[in-house]
């Protein structure tokens, strides 16, 4: 029981706090009318809208609606079937496969796009997920020779899939990692000696063909072989800014072409 001091010590209550919690309750009250209408008494119960109302919704305060993670699929080449080219040194001994390149390049495009918040499968050569792969976008990652043919033999080539629906989308996506590789590693790119090899790629064939897809060849590894090697986040990075620019429909220059 309290005692007579106790009762004259207590404060009234701040009436202040009354009429605000008054308001609020009219607030939430008068929200729940709203949602509540004729329909949505047929199609759902006032326990579920009551739950929607009161829990916390992600991006409320921005007051803008989560888009989903977009999918981008990047293809480590020859990886877990084969090693590609393989370069020896002077004793025969083999010091670099073109399948290591490979990886190494893709994990960093992975990498970089995941930070960017895109969602990115990185897949082996003949990855089962290839099969009516869907993403907004697929890019195998290749390198050429390690044999020294002549000093012309240096740069890198890109290649579209003949079994795209969109051909026009295609090109960009080309087109888009052409300018971007070439400006920022600044390799030449050889528009004139693209192979049956990359335009009829396997791949192309067992995607969903609603996915825009390429091949790139970052280089050759006689002579590009310290940029691929001892530059590699530069030419992960060129790959990646390729991909942001078709996917984010950026402008594109016409390559230099040698």
């Amino acid at each position: 029981m309290e005692s007579t001091n106790e009762k004259r010590t207590r404060k009234p209550r701040n009436s202040n706090n009354i009429f605000l919690y008054t308001v609020g309750i009219a607030i939430l009250v008068a929200t729940l009318f709203t949602a509540w209408t004729p329909n949505s008494l047929f199609n759902s119960n006032l326990e579920e809208q009551l739950r929607t109302l009161l829990t916390p919704q992600t991006g409320f305060e921005t007051g803008l609606t989560p888009q989903p993670q977009l999918r981008i699929g990047i293809v480590a080449g020859h990886m877990g079937n084969d090693s590609g080219a393989v370069c020896t040194d002077e004793n025969g001994a083999v010091d670099l496969t073109e399948a290591e390149v490979n990886f190494e390049i893709a994990s960093r495009v992975r990498d970089s796009l995941v930070a960017k918040g895109y969602q990115v499968d990185l897949l082996n050569e003949f990855d089962t997920r290839l099969n009516g792969y869907r993403a907004v976008a697929l890019v195998s990652i290749h390198n050429d020779s390690c044999e020294y043919i002549n000093e012309a033999a240096t740069g890198f080539k890109v290649a579209a899939s003949l079994e795209t629906r969109d051909i026009n989308r295609a090109q960009r996506l080309t087109a888009c990692l052409t300018n971007r590789y070439q400006s920022l590693t600044g390799l030449f790119f050889h528009a004139n000696s693209i192979t049956p090899d990359m335009t009829e790629y396997h791949a192309f064939s067992e995607i969903d063909p609603n996915t825009i897809t390429a091949i790139i060849e970052t280089g050759l590894l006689n002579l590009d072989r310290e940029i691929l090697t001892e530059q590699t986040d530069l030419v992960a990075e060129g790959v990646t800014q390729g991909i942001l620019c078709f996917i984010n429909n950026e402008s594109v220059l016409p390559p230099s072409v040698p």
